[in-house]
């Protein structure tokens, strides 16, 4: 038997969801998780152990044939060691870098060419101020490192209120990013795989709704989408992933712009699965686990094409359920095309625990996929009781 093992760094759900995938190709997969009880663990045979320490890496990565990652958080000295040690590592360190850091990030853009907001690594309160008052308020205020789901990012609509943020150039960072606040008209997302060898495949260009800094709905293909921004922003995804040699999944997340530049800005890159890519479990021939499973053992790419007009993913947080079970059969009988995922999460307000997807069979189909998946995402959060607030389509 010469199938492979893949080792996940990280428990969560993205880990979670790669376990399937592989056991689909007859792939064995394995989890370094944070805990005995996170995500992952209950989906895939797991070792505990902290990923910020150098000789648990060593010894997780000793047991697999590539190394793979459920989150961009390991040091980044560690990578360069373990790459040092002949671990095959997907992605490497050169390029985890440019997702794990965003001042880096804005620097590669730059230098490919690529739809940037103005931006400037700022290193006091002086500095925050002289890039507002030269580019104009709003402004926004980034950690470079350790954001997620709206988490180390401040909005900064006046002078007055960036004279506030001392408080953030005490955090241990050389600098942070302070980005001009883009005027743009809704989010999207591209994706696009790539193999050690160099091979690459794109997903459709999505909507990706925001709520509270965490995404909330995602709809594929992005409705509306002018086709030369479409094409345009595949093409970025693209020249990212070659440009820095990235393996496996990327999605680079998109301000659209209608009428400014190609249409879209890059916001932020995520090398791994993605939130803006759950669609794809049952709206593509080819999900994006499946595709990451392929990508980082250099197996040929699978196809991207749709398997509908669209498919909407709703993501459910944790709300006044707290036994999502007991809600199944509902939201089941209620909305029969929705196909429900849960993480094994336990229940926490606000907490991302799951998703819905629905694929709508025709353009005209849309709303009521969407309508389904909103319904029965609210069943599973809100219990029973939500499907009588709920409009049927």
């Amino acid at each position: 038997m010469s199938f492979p093992v893949i080792g996940v760094v990280g428990g969560g759900q993205l880990a979670r969801m790669m376990a399937p995938a592989a056991t689909a190709l007859g792939v064995r997969l394995r989890v370094l998780a944070e805990g005995p009880d996170v995500s992952a663990t209950s989906a895939a045979p797991s070792t505990v152990g902290d990923y910020r320490d150098i000789e648990v890496l060593k010894a997780f990565a000793a047991e697999v044939d590539v190394v793979t990652f459920d989150h961009e958080h390991v040091p980044p000295e560690h990578l360069r060691a373990l790459e040092a040690a002949g671990v095959n590592l997907q992605p490497g360190p050169e390029a985890l870098q440019y997702a794990q850091d965003k001042l880096l990030m804005r620097q590669a853009c730059d230098r490919l060419g690529l739809p940037n907001p103005a931006w400037a690594a700022v290193s006091s309160v002086a500095d925050l101020l002289d890039f507002g008052d030269r580019t104009g308020w709003p402004v926004v205020l980034k950690t470079p490192r350790g954001g997620y789901d709206g988490k180390g990012v401040r909005v900064l609509r006046s002078p007055e209120a960036a004279e506030s943020c001392g408080d953030w150039f005490e955090l241990g960072f050389e600098a942070l990013l302070a980005e001009e606040m883009v005027d743009f008209s809704r989010e999207l997302s591209a994706q696009v795989a790539r193999t050690p060898s160099g091979a690459t495949a794109s997903y459709p260009v999505v909507e990706s709704i925001q709520t509270e800094g965490v995404c909330d709905v995602v709809t594929a293909p992005a409705p509306g989408l002018d086709g030369r921004t479409a094409h345009a922003a595949e093409a970025a995804a693209v020249a990212l992933a070659e440009g820095l040699g990235v393996t496996g999944m990327l999605a680079v997340e998109l301000f659209e712009t209608p009428g400014v530049g190609p249409g879209f800005m890059v916001n932020e890159l995520a090398m791994r699965p993605h939130n803006s890519g759950h669609w794809s479990m049952d709206g593509a021939v080819t999900g994006q686990f499946e595709q990451h499973v392929r990508a980082v053992l250099d197996l040929p790419l699978g196809s991207t094409a749709t398997l509908g007009s669209y498919t909407v993913m709703k993501n459910y947080l944790g709300g006044a359920n707290e036994d999502l079970y007991a809600a199944f059969p509902t939201a089941m009988a209620t909305f029969p095309e929705a196909k429900i995922h849960a993480y094994g999460k336990s229940v926490r307000p606000g907490r991302k625990i799951g998703h819905v997807n629905v694929t709508a069979a025709t353009p005209e189909d849309l709303v009521s996929a969407r309508a389904a998946a909103e319904g029965a995402a609210a069943i599973i959060s809100e219990g029973p009781q939500a499907v009588d607030q709920q409009e049927q389509p």
